[in-house]
Parts: structure tokens; sequence; C-alpha cells
């Protein structure tokens, strides 16, 4: 019986903000431009330069509460990951069958910022080595839902899979939101491609 890779999420959060840091600006390290405004609350969670010359990653307070003993928070696995861990809070293994799918509770609760949202994404080495994917990817939680996050596992190898508790299953992507405004017409504009869809420009 197969399981998905690693009991221990990586290590890699970013750190607290370096001494003297004033408040609602970011630390300089790094390239930054000196006295750039930062989110409410981001002093908490200021970044670290990663080894790109110039850059430092972008980071937003997010409120997350814990719903379950065995909740663990999310962690980035690399200092420029643009996903956090999901893991699972199971009180007991749960085997997801060859073309089965089963809803994994991750324990956790988050509050994005108005404007945000969060997406749940694939894990590629479960995808790889245990045909284990996100049935709805990526699944979109929106910045005023308060419930429990939980992931939608599908499997779609030939083998049984075991998902234990502690085991990583997914990741979170918090990304920004742009909200469409629209307009009725009477006709679109014109282009070259035109309604051609579905292969239409070839394979």
């Amino acid at each position: 019986m197969t399981g998905p890779e690693g009991r221990e999420p990586a290590a890699g959060a970013a750190g607290p903000a370096p001494e003297g840091t004033a408040p609602g600006a970011w630390p300089t390290s790094g390239g930054a431009a000196e006295g750039a405004v930062a989110p409410p609350g981001a002093a908490a969670l200021a970044p670290r330069a990663g080894g790109w010359p110039g850059t430092v990653p972008a980071s937003v307070p997010v409120a997350i509460r814990r719903l379950h003993p065995r909740a663990r928070l999310p962690v980035y696995a690399t200092e420029l990951a643009a996903g956090c861990d999901l893991v699972a809070a199971l009180d007991a293994p749960v085997q997801v069958p060859p073309g089965g799918s089963c809803r994994i509770p991750t324990g956790i609760a988050i509050a994005l910022p108005p404007g945000y949202e969060a997406q749940v994404r694939p894990r590629s080495g479960l995808a790889a080595r245990y045909g284990l994917t996100v049935l709805n990817a990526p699944g979109t939680i929106d910045a005023d839902y308060r419930g429990e996050i939980q992931v939608l596992l599908v499997n779609l190898g030939r083998e049984p899979v075991t998902v234990a508790p502690g085991d990583r299953i997914a990741q979170l992507v918090v990304a920004p939101v742009t909200r469409a405004h629209f307009v009725e017409v009477e006709a679109l504009p014109p282009t070259a491609r035109g309604e051609g869809g579905f292969g239409s420009t070839g394979r």
C-alpha cells in the first residue's frame, strides 16, 4: 500500500521584522525601496531577501485559527515558494481507493484581507508518484469565508493511497483578486481568431 510523501512540512516561514524597522515600512535588505509602504500588520510578517539580488517576496498578513488539536500551520518549504503546504488534520489514516475521492480536513480556518483569495492546488509530488491530486483544482477560498479549509482529493492512480495524519496534501497560494465590471454591448470587437475554440489554433 502506498502513501503520500513526507510526514513533516519543511520549515521556511518568513521571520520577524528586523529590530528598528519602522511601522508600516519594509526592511530595506535586498535592494527594496526605503520607506515603501506595507499592508497593515506586515511588519510582523516581514519577508527576508531571497537569493535573487534586488528582490524581496511580498507578504500579506492572514489571520489563522486552529480548529483541531492536530492542526498545523501552513509553511513555505523554500524561500521563494509561491505556495505553502496544507497538512492533513486526521485522527487516523484514511485510504483513498483507485478512482475514489475523499475530503480531508486541515483543521485550520483563515481570514483573508479584502482583495485577496486563496487557491488550493495539488502537490506535484503526490500527483506524479501516486496519482493523488485535488479534484476541484484550483479550489477557491474567498476573503469572506470563515469555515475550515478542507481538501477534496481524488486518486487517479491504480493503487490505493493512504493519507496519514500530518501528511502534506496540497498547497495554498494567496493571490490578489481583480473584480470585473461587466459592460453589456450589442457586438464584441472583432479579432483574427473570432469564435474559434477547442483546438482551432492547431495541435
